[in-house]
């Protein structure tokens, strides 16, 4: 079996045009195209593009000549399905510098590795113009792509080419392609009922810059399913998904709520940024202010004091999605429902 190799695109790939709709977008060249542009049957598009059988040379020069004009690339995906090769998956993951998407991307080199695949991994720089970007390339250069991406269905459909696509933290039941998700109502029901055990009745939320997301809305059933106020003021947007971003939240938090008792965070990062601030504020953590996070890093248990969060198992995240795209190649239905999610566990600490 082959290695599993990573590599990373950088800015100067780029895909090139393929065939054109009529409405002028962009999609990916078939071998019905080129058939049609040579004026030879399909069968001798593929003794052309793929060097056998006997085919007049004179033929098989305008055949790959069509293939160059339209950018052509016989799918990955079919000719693995035939010649059982190497597979290779695309994965696109937001932020590298977050340490939450390389234990995402930890579990799909591992599970990539015992099937003999290989992955190239992209790093969109939560950038959706990136993200676009990616599924052009990868669509000519790997059999499945699996990754994040907040473009709808039918954004996502024209820059496939019709490569097998798997979406990380989406619900099943939020898209058409296959899917793994993450049960944010489940995990924040649990860590708000931890905080209301607690004895806190004004809670607020650090929000991530790309709500509202799942996370906000199972906080915001939460507090009015446990009859608590919750209005703007008491969810903050934070500029960034990192420590710097947490800090600035928190401080418009305490500006516009002073009397809050605790605080959610949309990821441990930012949860790490509220009780920096706190503290700047003379706030004393947990006395003063409850701090629960959202990944379960391991940075969380490195603070002092340490996180209370409601961890993720990201790695199977990765391998979940890896299952996905296994299922797709074998031409079974993806896994759908509760085998399609991770389920957040809380993990109490010091914070709260």
């Amino acid at each position: 079996m082959p290695d599993t190799v990573l590599s990373v695109w950088t800015d100067n790939q780029r895909a090139e045009p393929g065939a054109e709709r009529p409405d002028g977008t962009r999609r990916r060249a078939t071998i019905h195209d080129v058939a049609r542009l040579a004026g030879v049957s399909r069968q001798t598009v593929s003794r052309a593009v793929n060097d056998k059988g006997e085919i007049d040379p004179a033929t098989k020069e305008r055949v790959l000549e069509a293939a160059r004009l339209l950018d052509y690339r016989p799918s990955r995906f079919a000719r693995g399905l035939v010649q059982k090769g190497a597979v290779t998956a695309g994965l696109v993951i937001p932020d590298l510098r977050n340490p939450f998407f390389p234990e995402v991307a930890a579990g799909v080199l591992e599970a990539a590795e015992q099937r003999g695949w290989q992955v190239v991994v992209w790093d969109s720089r939560i950038d959706e113009a990136r993200e676009r970007q990616a599924l052009d390339v990868l669509s000519h250069q790997a059999d499945a792509v699996v990754g994040y991406f907040k473009d709808p269905d039918d954004v996502l459909t024209r820059h496939l080419g019709g490569v097998p696509l798997v979406l990380l933290e989406r619900g099943p039941q939020q898209t058409r392609f296959a899917a793994v998700g993450i049960d944010a109502a489940t995990g924040v029901e649990q860590g708000m009922n931890h905080l209301f055990r607690a004895g806190h009745r004004r809670i607020g939320m650090l929000d991530g810059v790309h709500g509202p997301g799942p996370r906000r809305l199972a906080f915001l059933e939460q507090v009015r399913r446990l009859g608590l106020p919750v209005d703007e003021d008491w969810i903050v947007v934070c500029p960034e998904h990192s420590v710097a971003g947490g800090e600035a939240g928190m401080e418009r938090l305490l500006r516009a709520r002073p009397g809050v008792t605790a605080v959610f965070g949309f990821n441990d990062l930012i949860a790490v940024g509220a009780m920096r601030t706190a503290r700047r504020h003379g706030r004393s953590v947990p006395d003063d202010l409850a701090v629960l996070g959202f990944d379960g890093l391991s940075l969380g248990e490195l603070v002092e004091p340490a996180l209370t969060t409601l961890h993720i198992d990201k790695r199977q995240l990765g391998r979940l999605a890896v299952e996905q795209v296994a299922r797709l190649r074998a031409g079974e239905e993806p896994l759908r429902g509760a085998d399609a999610w991770v389920t957040p566990e809380l993990v109490v600490r010091e914070s709260a």
